[in-house]
């Protein structure tokens, strides 16, 4: 692989890496409100709406049963208006964190589901408001699981962002279509395909550390 190519990989790595940071902190922001939502609006929860948890739970369903492909085309005019193109990397953040949104609160809310209902229903008999519970309890002893669970939303927008990338968002998908496939160049393919999955098994080794520390400090 020439001087060039390892240039173009460092770029395309640093354009992956843009995308996939700034989508995950975003997901995180929309996602962990919403994984919240499900729970507390569920029957018997602590702020029971129904008819509200139907209502998310069907948007939730509806956006993780659309393949991401679908989603960037239909999702067009949105993401003009956000940012005024549909090329490019910040172009390809918007598709990203609607598509992973969703997930992310399916996974927020499988975590507080695990809490143990009796640490909840003993903060409320002392007076804890709906707030406290949720900020006191439910997130401290569900933080392993959304750690990990933060991981994996990490890593499926690092997959998310190589589709997003095969069609003009960038990063490590564009240069392994274009000066890869597209040139029957196997040696960038290959190249792209090592780095992605670096950066999986990086992603994945900082949360199990980090899950594994914070079930060390609650046990």
């Amino acid at each position: 692989m020439s001087s060039e190519l390892l240039r173009a990989l460092w770029v395309a790595t640093g354009e992956t890496l843009y995308m996939t940071s700034v989508a995950a902190v975003l997901v995180l922001l929309a996602g962990l409100p919403l994984g919240v939502l499900l729970v507390v609006t569920d029957r018997g929860g602590l702020w029971e709406r129904p008819a509200v948890n139907r209502v998310l739970g069907t948007l939730v369903n509806v956006g993780r049963s659309v393949p991401f492909i679908i989603l960037m085309v239909a999702i067009v005019p949105l993401t003009r208006l956000l940012v005024g193109t549909t090329i490019g990397t910040t172009a390809a953040i918007v598709p990203l964190v609607v598509a992973a949104i969703p997930f992310m609160g399916r996974v927020v809310e499988q975590g507080l589901r695990e809490v143990d209902s009796g640490l909840v229903e003993a903060a409320v008999a002392m007076g804890a408001t709906r707030r406290r519970v949720i900020l006191g309890v439910l997130i401290p002893e569900a933080l392993p699981s959304l750690v990990r669970g933060t991981a994996l939303m990490v890593i499926s927008l690092l997959g998310y962002s190589a589709m997003a990338g095969a069609v003009g968002g960038g990063g490590l998908g564009d240069l392994a279509v274009k000066y890869g496939y597209m040139r029957f160049r196997t040696d960038v393919m290959l190249g792209c395909l090592v780095v992605l999955l670096v950066l999986v098994q990086l992603v994945q080794w900082l949360g199990d550390g980090l899950a594994s520390r914070f079930e060390r400090a609650s046990s």
